[in-house]
């Protein structure tokens, strides 16, 4: 498991994973999550997850809110 935080949500559900040391933001969709809802998660959280490579590069897959 990963970890990494929220940098951006959008109101279609979905949003961005920043990670450390890494240039890029990782994708994740709603349907991803795992013990936590969309609309609870913020900016700012931490969150670990799992990498998943899918026809559009790299995605946060398994993606949890760290308590």
């Amino acid at each position: 498991m990963e970890q990494g935080t929220i940098a951006r949500l959008t109101d279609k559900g979905f949003g961005f994973i920043k990670r450390e040391g890494q240039e890029r933001d990782l994708f994740f969709h709603s349907n991803e999550l795992e013990g936590v809802t969309f609309d609870e998660l913020r900016e700012g959280d931490k969150v670990t997850f799992e990498v998943a490579e899918s026809p559009k590069g790299p995605n946060a897959v398994k993606v949890s809110k760290v308590a």
